[in-house]
Protein backbone atom coordinates (compact mmCIF):
# COMPACT_ATOMS: atom_id res chain seq x y z
CA UNK A 1 0.00 0.00 0.00
CA UNK A 2 1.30 3.36 -1.01
CA UNK A 3 1.47 5.70 2.57
CA UNK A 4 2.68 9.15 3.14
CA UNK A 5 3.47 10.56 6.26
CA UNK A 6 3.30 14.06 7.09
CA UNK A 7 6.06 14.96 9.19
CA UNK A 8 9.08 13.56 10.37
CA UNK A 9 9.39 13.82 14.09
CA UNK A 10 9.77 11.36 15.99
CA UNK A 11 5.98 10.11 15.29
CA UNK A 12 6.25 10.36 11.65
CA UNK A 13 9.43 8.64 11.69
CA UNK A 14 9.29 5.66 13.69
CA UNK A 15 5.53 5.23 12.23
CA UNK A 16 7.28 5.68 8.68
CA UNK A 17 9.94 3.31 9.41
CA UNK A 18 7.74 0.38 11.02
CA UNK A 19 5.02 0.83 8.60
CA UNK A 20 8.13 0.51 5.45
CA UNK A 21 9.15 -2.87 7.45
CA UNK A 22 5.98 -4.59 7.10
CA UNK A 23 5.84 -3.94 3.48
CA UNK A 24 3.78 -0.95 2.55
CA UNK A 25 5.65 1.68 -0.02
CA UNK A 26 6.09 5.03 2.69
CA UNK A 27 7.21 8.23 1.42
CA UNK A 28 7.92 10.64 4.53
CA UNK A 29 7.31 14.51 3.74
CA UNK A 30 8.99 17.77 6.12
CA UNK A 31 8.82 20.86 5.02
CA UNK A 32 12.57 21.06 6.74
CA UNK A 33 14.85 20.42 3.68
CA UNK A 34 18.50 20.37 5.82
CA UNK A 35 16.20 17.49 7.60
CA UNK A 36 15.33 15.74 4.75
CA UNK A 37 18.27 15.93 2.68
CA UNK A 38 20.32 14.12 6.43
CA UNK A 39 17.12 11.81 6.28
CA UNK A 40 17.68 10.53 2.82
CA UNK A 41 21.75 9.69 3.80
CA UNK A 42 20.33 8.07 7.02
CA UNK A 43 21.23 10.95 9.27
CA UNK A 44 18.31 10.32 12.12
CA UNK A 45 17.59 13.65 14.21
CA UNK A 46 16.89 12.00 17.02
CA UNK A 47 18.22 8.91 19.31
CA UNK A 48 15.92 6.37 19.35
CA UNK A 49 17.90 2.84 19.81
CA UNK A 50 17.41 0.44 16.57
CA UNK A 51 15.42 3.48 14.51
CA UNK A 52 18.95 4.13 12.53
CA UNK A 53 19.43 0.78 11.34
CA UNK A 54 15.42 0.60 10.96
CA UNK A 55 15.68 3.41 7.96
CA UNK A 56 18.49 2.64 6.56
CA UNK A 57 17.28 -1.21 5.85
CA UNK A 58 14.28 0.06 4.31
CA UNK A 59 15.88 3.38 2.31
CA UNK A 60 18.21 0.65 0.27
CA UNK A 61 15.30 -1.61 -0.45
CA UNK A 62 13.33 1.35 -2.02
CA UNK A 63 10.41 0.65 1.06
CA UNK A 64 11.51 4.08 2.35
CA UNK A 65 11.70 7.60 1.10
CA UNK A 66 11.71 11.46 2.16
CA UNK A 67 10.80 14.69 0.22
CA UNK A 68 9.43 18.02 0.72
CA UNK A 69 7.01 17.55 -2.10
CA UNK A 70 4.17 17.16 -0.48
CA UNK A 71 2.25 17.99 -3.96
CA UNK A 72 3.93 14.95 -5.86
CA UNK A 73 3.60 12.45 -2.92
CA UNK A 74 -0.23 12.84 -1.63
CA UNK A 75 -1.96 12.40 -5.28
CA UNK A 76 -1.03 8.67 -5.84
CA UNK A 77 -1.47 7.83 -1.92
CA UNK A 78 -4.04 5.06 -0.24
CA UNK A 79 -3.59 6.56 2.98
CA UNK A 80 -2.33 9.62 4.49
CA UNK A 81 -1.00 10.11 8.26
CA UNK A 82 -0.47 13.73 9.64
CA UNK A 83 1.78 12.82 12.02
CA UNK A 84 3.38 16.72 13.14
CA UNK A 85 3.63 18.16 16.09
CA UNK A 86 0.94 19.57 18.50
CA UNK A 87 2.91 21.01 21.36
CA UNK A 88 1.83 23.49 23.95
CA UNK A 89 -0.09 26.67 23.30
CA UNK A 90 2.49 28.97 23.33
CA UNK A 91 0.07 30.65 25.76
CA UNK A 92 0.61 28.80 28.29
CA UNK A 93 -2.84 27.63 29.77
CA UNK A 94 -2.23 23.72 28.20
CA UNK A 95 -4.04 24.17 25.35
CA UNK A 96 -2.33 21.97 22.31
CA UNK A 97 -1.55 23.84 19.36
CA UNK A 98 -3.21 22.79 16.26
CA UNK A 99 -1.50 24.95 13.82
CA UNK A 100 1.04 22.51 12.42
CA UNK A 101 -2.36 19.76 11.88
CA UNK A 102 -4.55 22.66 9.98
CA UNK A 103 -1.22 23.94 8.02
CA UNK A 104 -0.70 20.37 6.79
CA UNK A 105 -4.54 19.35 5.85
CA UNK A 106 -4.84 22.53 3.77
CA UNK A 107 -1.75 22.14 2.42
CA UNK A 108 -2.51 18.38 1.15
CA UNK A 109 -6.23 19.34 0.50
CA UNK A 110 -5.89 20.45 -3.36
CA UNK A 111 -3.68 16.86 -4.13
CA UNK A 112 -6.17 14.58 -3.20
CA UNK A 113 -7.31 12.48 -6.13
CA UNK A 114 -8.79 9.34 -5.96
CA UNK A 115 -10.64 7.62 -2.15
CA UNK A 116 -8.02 8.91 0.28
CA UNK A 117 -7.87 8.06 4.15
CA UNK A 118 -6.41 11.07 5.76
CA UNK A 119 -5.31 9.85 9.24
CA UNK A 120 -4.49 11.85 12.73
CA UNK A 121 -1.66 9.95 14.04
CA UNK A 122 -0.53 13.22 16.21
CA UNK A 123 -1.55 13.27 19.74
CA UNK A 124 -5.04 15.69 19.17
CA UNK A 125 -7.73 17.01 21.16
CA UNK A 126 -11.66 15.74 20.70
CA UNK A 127 -12.77 17.20 17.78
CA UNK A 128 -9.62 17.67 15.97
CA UNK A 129 -10.71 15.41 13.18
CA UNK A 130 -13.77 17.31 12.31
CA UNK A 131 -11.62 20.13 11.93
CA UNK A 132 -9.53 18.27 9.35
CA UNK A 133 -12.59 16.84 7.35
CA UNK A 134 -14.02 20.61 7.28
CA UNK A 135 -10.85 22.55 6.22
CA UNK A 136 -10.38 19.50 3.34
CA UNK A 137 -14.06 20.11 2.00
CA UNK A 138 -13.47 23.80 1.99
CA UNK A 139 -10.32 23.46 0.22
CA UNK A 140 -11.16 20.71 -2.43
CA UNK A 141 -15.00 20.10 -2.44
CA UNK A 142 -14.05 17.27 -5.20
CA UNK A 143 -12.10 15.76 -2.68
CA UNK A 144 -13.38 11.89 -2.18
CA UNK A 145 -11.78 11.18 1.15
CA UNK A 146 -12.29 10.12 5.04
CA UNK A 147 -10.82 11.44 7.94
CA UNK A 148 -9.59 8.86 10.71
CA UNK A 149 -7.91 8.49 14.18
CA UNK A 150 -5.30 6.35 15.12
CA UNK A 151 -3.27 7.31 18.00
CA UNK A 152 -0.05 6.45 18.85
CA UNK A 153 1.23 4.85 21.78
CA UNK A 154 5.11 4.70 21.79
CA UNK A 155 7.41 4.74 24.00
CA UNK A 156 10.34 6.39 24.06
CA UNK A 157 13.71 4.53 23.96
CA UNK A 158 11.23 1.50 23.09
CA UNK A 159 9.37 2.72 20.29
CA UNK A 160 10.45 0.24 17.30
CA UNK A 161 9.02 -2.61 20.16
CA UNK A 162 5.82 -0.86 20.89
CA UNK A 163 5.07 0.01 16.96
CA UNK A 164 5.92 -3.55 15.78
CA UNK A 165 4.52 -6.00 18.86
CA UNK A 166 1.73 -3.26 20.50
CA UNK A 167 -0.85 -4.09 23.30
CA UNK A 168 -3.02 -3.11 20.93
CA UNK A 169 -4.03 -0.99 17.75
CA UNK A 170 -7.13 1.86 18.10
CA UNK A 171 -8.78 3.44 15.02
CA UNK A 172 -11.73 5.80 15.35
CA UNK A 173 -14.01 5.76 11.63
CA UNK A 174 -16.99 6.61 10.56
CA UNK A 175 -16.61 4.66 7.16
CA UNK A 176 -16.51 0.82 6.08
CA UNK A 177 -13.96 1.56 3.60
CA UNK A 178 -11.92 3.67 6.09
CA UNK A 179 -11.55 0.61 8.20
CA UNK A 180 -11.04 -1.92 5.96
CA UNK A 181 -7.82 0.26 4.68
CA UNK A 182 -6.62 1.05 8.37
CA UNK A 183 -6.86 -3.10 8.76
CA UNK A 184 -5.32 -3.44 5.91
CA UNK A 185 -2.59 -1.24 6.70
CA UNK A 186 -2.28 -2.79 9.83
CA UNK A 187 -2.84 -6.74 8.74
CA UNK A 188 1.00 -7.89 9.76
CA UNK A 189 0.06 -7.00 13.19
CA UNK A 190 -3.53 -8.68 12.86
CA UNK A 191 -2.69 -12.36 11.46
CA UNK A 192 -0.26 -11.82 14.75
CA UNK A 193 -3.55 -11.12 16.89
CA UNK A 194 -2.87 -8.03 18.07
CA UNK A 195 -6.21 -6.53 19.09
CA UNK A 196 -7.68 -4.17 17.28
CA UNK A 197 -10.19 -1.55 18.89
CA UNK A 198 -12.55 0.14 16.14
CA UNK A 199 -14.07 2.78 17.61
CA UNK A 200 -15.70 6.02 16.77
CA UNK A 201 -13.44 8.90 16.13
CA UNK A 202 -13.94 10.87 18.96
CA UNK A 203 -13.17 8.18 20.86
CA UNK A 204 -9.95 7.18 19.54
CA UNK A 205 -9.02 10.85 20.01
CA UNK A 206 -9.62 10.61 23.53
CA UNK A 207 -8.30 7.34 24.24
CA UNK A 208 -4.26 8.61 24.53
CA UNK A 209 -5.26 11.11 26.70
CA UNK A 210 -6.83 9.05 29.01
CA UNK A 211 -4.13 6.71 28.90
CA UNK A 212 -1.45 9.01 29.67
CA UNK A 213 -3.38 10.60 32.08
CA UNK A 214 -4.35 7.27 33.83
CA UNK A 215 -0.06 6.40 34.08
CA UNK A 216 0.50 10.15 34.96
CA UNK A 217 -1.87 9.47 38.12
CA UNK A 218 -0.24 6.21 38.50
CA UNK A 219 3.13 7.57 38.81
CA UNK A 220 2.03 10.84 41.31
CA UNK A 221 0.39 8.20 43.39
CA UNK A 222 3.14 6.60 43.69
CA UNK A 223 5.26 9.18 44.45
CA UNK A 224 2.74 10.51 47.43
CA UNK A 225 3.39 7.22 49.27
CA UNK A 226 6.91 6.92 48.68
CA UNK A 227 6.48 10.46 50.71
CA UNK A 228 4.37 8.19 53.46
CA UNK A 229 7.36 5.91 53.35
CA UNK A 230 10.13 8.13 54.45
CA UNK A 231 7.75 9.52 57.11
CA UNK A 232 6.90 6.47 58.88
CA UNK A 233 10.13 4.68 58.38
CA UNK A 234 8.67 2.31 55.70
CA UNK A 235 9.77 0.75 52.44
CA UNK A 236 8.16 1.84 49.02
CA UNK A 237 9.98 -0.68 47.15
CA UNK A 238 8.58 -3.42 49.16
CA UNK A 239 5.20 -1.83 49.24
CA UNK A 240 5.49 -1.15 45.56
CA UNK A 241 6.09 -4.94 45.11
CA UNK A 242 3.16 -5.92 47.45
CA UNK A 243 0.70 -3.55 45.82
CA UNK A 244 1.71 -4.68 42.29
CA UNK A 245 1.22 -8.29 42.99
CA UNK A 246 -2.63 -7.40 42.49
CA UNK A 247 -3.97 -8.08 39.25
CA UNK A 248 -6.45 -5.00 39.36
CA UNK A 249 -3.29 -2.70 40.09
CA UNK A 250 -0.55 -4.22 38.05
CA UNK A 251 3.48 -3.52 38.92
CA UNK A 252 4.25 -1.21 35.90
CA UNK A 253 4.76 2.77 36.30
CA UNK A 254 4.89 2.18 40.27
CA UNK A 255 8.72 3.16 40.35
CA UNK A 256 9.05 6.25 42.71
CA UNK A 257 11.47 9.07 41.60
CA UNK A 258 11.81 12.89 40.86
CA UNK A 259 8.00 12.93 38.81
CA UNK A 260 7.23 12.28 35.08
CA UNK A 261 8.73 14.55 32.01
CA UNK A 262 8.66 13.86 28.11
CA UNK A 263 7.08 14.88 25.57
CA UNK A 264 3.96 12.92 26.52
CA UNK A 265 2.82 13.36 30.06
CA UNK A 266 2.63 16.74 30.68
CA UNK A 267 1.61 18.18 27.75
CA UNK A 268 -1.28 15.59 27.81
CA UNK A 269 -2.50 15.99 31.14
CA UNK A 270 -2.63 19.93 30.50
CA UNK A 271 -4.35 19.52 27.57
CA UNK A 272 -6.87 16.69 29.07
CA UNK A 273 -7.44 19.64 31.93
CA UNK A 274 -8.42 22.00 28.83
CA UNK A 275 -10.62 19.52 27.09
CA UNK A 276 -13.15 18.67 29.87
CA UNK A 277 -13.38 22.60 31.23
CA UNK A 278 -14.45 23.33 27.68
CA UNK A 279 -17.75 20.80 28.06
CA UNK A 280 -18.07 21.66 31.62
CA UNK A 281 -16.71 18.55 33.24
CA UNK A 282 -13.63 18.07 35.61
CA UNK A 283 -11.01 15.63 36.06
CA UNK A 284 -9.75 16.22 39.82
CA UNK A 285 -7.82 13.05 39.81
CA UNK A 286 -5.76 14.25 36.97
CA UNK A 287 -4.85 17.84 38.14
CA UNK A 288 -3.86 16.57 41.49
CA UNK A 289 -1.55 14.60 39.22
CA UNK A 290 -0.18 17.33 38.11
CA UNK A 291 0.51 19.14 41.15
CA UNK A 292 1.91 16.25 42.97
CA UNK A 293 4.08 16.08 39.71
CA UNK A 294 5.10 19.50 40.27
CA UNK A 295 5.60 19.24 44.24
CA UNK A 296 7.95 15.98 43.43
CA UNK A 297 10.14 17.57 41.94
CA UNK A 298 10.41 20.73 44.66
CA UNK A 299 10.97 17.97 47.20
CA UNK A 300 13.92 16.45 45.19
CA UNK A 301 15.56 19.97 45.19
CA UNK A 302 14.84 19.82 49.45
CA UNK A 303 16.40 16.21 49.86
CA UNK A 304 19.56 17.34 47.72
CA UNK A 305 19.56 20.63 50.18
CA UNK A 306 19.45 18.94 53.12
CA UNK A 307 22.35 16.02 52.24
CA UNK A 308 24.62 19.08 51.69
CA UNK A 309 23.76 20.12 55.19
CA UNK A 310 21.07 22.63 54.19
CA UNK A 311 22.76 24.71 52.05
CA UNK A 312 24.42 24.26 48.79
CA UNK A 313 26.01 27.59 48.19
CA UNK A 314 29.54 27.09 47.60
CA UNK A 315 29.47 23.05 47.20
CA UNK A 316 29.73 21.31 43.74
CA UNK A 317 26.77 18.99 42.98
CA UNK A 318 27.70 16.26 40.31
CA UNK A 319 24.49 14.95 38.48
CA UNK A 320 24.37 11.41 36.69
CA UNK A 321 21.90 11.25 33.74
CA UNK A 322 19.48 14.88 32.57
CA UNK A 323 17.44 13.07 29.89
CA UNK A 324 13.57 12.97 31.66
CA UNK A 325 14.16 8.63 31.11
CA UNK A 326 17.34 6.69 29.53
CA UNK A 327 17.52 5.56 25.87
CA UNK A 328 16.22 8.89 24.85
CA UNK A 329 17.63 12.45 24.08
CA UNK A 330 14.50 14.17 24.98
CA UNK A 331 14.72 16.69 27.36
CA UNK A 332 11.24 18.19 27.43
CA UNK A 333 10.02 18.38 30.79
CA UNK A 334 12.49 16.56 32.18
CA UNK A 335 13.14 16.95 36.12
CA UNK A 336 17.37 17.88 35.45
CA UNK A 337 15.44 21.13 33.89
CA UNK A 338 13.45 22.23 36.88
CA UNK A 339 16.45 20.60 40.12
CA UNK A 340 19.27 21.79 38.33
CA UNK A 341 18.82 25.60 37.72
CA UNK A 342 17.09 25.80 41.77
CA UNK A 343 20.63 24.65 42.91
CA UNK A 344 22.20 26.94 40.84
CA UNK A 345 20.17 29.59 41.82
CA UNK A 346 21.78 29.32 45.63
CA UNK A 347 25.09 28.70 44.40
CA UNK A 348 25.81 25.23 43.71
CA UNK A 349 28.57 24.14 41.01
CA UNK A 350 26.99 21.71 38.80
CA UNK A 351 28.99 19.37 37.27
CA UNK A 352 26.82 16.83 34.66
CA UNK A 353 27.05 13.72 32.27
CA UNK A 354 24.56 12.17 30.11
CA UNK A 355 25.14 9.25 27.47
CA UNK A 356 22.98 10.60 24.76
CA UNK A 357 21.15 13.94 26.34
CA UNK A 358 24.16 16.79 26.73
CA UNK A 359 23.83 18.33 23.77
CA UNK A 360 20.09 18.43 23.26
CA UNK A 361 20.56 19.65 27.30
CA UNK A 362 22.20 22.58 26.10
CA UNK A 363 19.32 23.95 24.66
CA UNK A 364 17.09 23.82 28.26
CA UNK A 365 19.76 24.40 31.00
CA UNK A 366 21.91 27.18 32.01
CA UNK A 367 25.33 27.77 30.41
CA UNK A 368 27.28 27.68 33.64
CA UNK A 369 27.00 24.05 33.99
CA UNK A 370 30.41 21.65 33.42
CA UNK A 371 29.72 19.00 31.17
CA UNK A 372 31.83 15.88 31.18
CA UNK A 373 32.86 12.57 29.46
CA UNK A 374 32.63 10.55 31.84
CA UNK A 375 30.41 10.01 34.99
CA UNK A 376 33.24 9.81 37.47
CA UNK A 377 34.75 13.32 35.92
CA UNK A 378 31.74 14.71 37.08
CA UNK A 379 32.16 13.46 40.02
CA UNK A 380 35.54 14.83 40.63
CA UNK A 381 35.66 17.08 43.73
CA UNK A 382 31.83 16.69 44.03
CA UNK A 383 30.24 17.39 47.47
CA UNK A 384 27.58 14.92 46.52
CA UNK A 385 26.40 12.85 43.43
CA UNK A 386 22.78 12.77 41.97
CA UNK A 387 21.19 10.06 40.32
CA UNK A 388 18.88 11.39 38.29
CA UNK A 389 17.88 9.27 35.14
CA UNK A 390 18.50 5.32 35.54
CA UNK A 391 20.96 4.89 32.24
CA UNK A 392 22.12 1.05 32.14
CA UNK A 393 26.00 3.04 32.48
CA UNK A 394 25.13 4.09 36.11
CA UNK A 395 23.44 1.01 37.09
CA UNK A 396 27.43 -0.94 37.97
CA UNK A 397 29.29 2.72 39.19
CA UNK A 398 32.26 1.64 41.05
CA UNK A 399 31.99 3.15 44.92
CA UNK A 400 35.48 2.88 45.87
CA UNK A 401 36.43 5.26 42.80
CA UNK A 402 34.12 7.50 43.38
CA UNK A 403 34.76 8.15 46.78
CA UNK A 404 38.62 8.81 45.94
CA UNK A 405 37.80 11.39 43.85
CA UNK A 406 34.80 12.98 45.16
CA UNK A 407 35.40 15.69 48.36
CA UNK A 408 32.19 14.62 50.23
CA UNK A 409 30.82 11.10 50.08
CA UNK A 410 27.50 11.66 49.43
CA UNK A 411 25.12 9.86 46.87
CA UNK A 412 21.59 10.74 46.41
CA UNK A 413 19.67 8.37 45.06
CA UNK A 414 16.73 9.67 42.86
CA UNK A 415 15.68 6.60 41.17
CA UNK A 416 16.46 4.08 43.96
CA UNK A 417 18.80 2.12 41.76
CA UNK A 418 21.09 1.04 44.12
CA UNK A 419 20.63 -1.20 47.40
CA UNK A 420 21.18 1.39 50.43
CA UNK A 421 23.08 -0.73 52.45
CA UNK A 422 25.84 -1.37 49.85
CA UNK A 423 26.30 1.80 49.43
CA UNK A 424 26.47 2.65 52.85
CA UNK A 425 29.17 -0.25 53.59
CA UNK A 426 31.21 1.57 50.60
CA UNK A 427 31.40 4.85 53.30
CA UNK A 428 29.05 6.74 51.53
CA UNK A 429 25.93 8.27 52.98
CA UNK A 430 22.71 7.71 51.66
CA UNK A 431 19.48 8.66 50.76
CA UNK A 432 16.80 7.35 47.86
CA UNK A 433 13.12 8.09 47.47
CA UNK A 434 10.29 6.25 49.66
CA UNK A 435 13.16 4.13 51.58
CA UNK A 436 15.32 4.74 54.40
Amino acid sequence: MKIVIVGTGYVGLVSGACLAEFGHEVICVDNNREKIERLKKGIIPIYEPGLDILVKKNIEEHCLSFTTDLSASIPEAEAVFLAVGTPSSRRGDGYADLTYIYDAARELAPHLRDYTVVIDKSTVPVGTARQVERIIREENPQAVFDVASNPEFLREGAAINDFMRPDRIVIGVESDQAEKILREIYKPLYLRETPLVCTTIETAELAKYAANAFLAVKISFINEIANVCEAVNANVIDLAKAIGMDGRIGNKFLHPGPGYGGSCFPKDTLALMRIVQEYGENVHIVTAAVEVNAAQKARMVKKIREMLGGNEAGKTVAVLGLTFKPETDDMRDSPSITIIPALLEKGAKIRVHDPQGMEEAKKYLPNTIEYTSTAYEAATGADCLVLLTEWNQYRALDFQRLKETMRSPVFIDLRNVYDPATVRNAGFSYTGVGRK
